[in-house]
């Protein structure tokens, strides 16, 4: 057995548990993000106003597609992250 390989079945159960935990408290999750991009965003004045809402999308999708893992619904919810233009059909 490789290492990678021993190492993914190990990591495994943790995996489901924060996939279940993500499933459970999806929208106190989402709104910790943003409650912290707002302190930093306020500590830092601004100056890095860009950076820290490009990060939050990006955590918030990662957050999005653990909680939405395995329960048919594809990668994620319809709704794009705040900030990224709506899909196009």
């Amino acid at each position: 057995m490789g290492l990678m390989h021993s190492l993914k079945a190990k990591l495994a159960p943790a995996k489901d548990k924060v996939s279940g935990f993500a499933q459970r408290h999806e929208e106190q999750v989402q709104h910790g993000l943003d409650k912290a991009a707002k302190v930093v965003d306020k500590k830092t004045k601004g100056k890095y106003s860009d950076k820290i809402h490009s990060g939050t999308d990006k955590a918030k999708g990662a957050m999005d597609r653990l909680a939405h893992k395995g329960d048919g619904t594809g990668t994620g919810s319809s709704t794009p992250p705040s900030g990224s233009p709506p899909p196009t059909t």
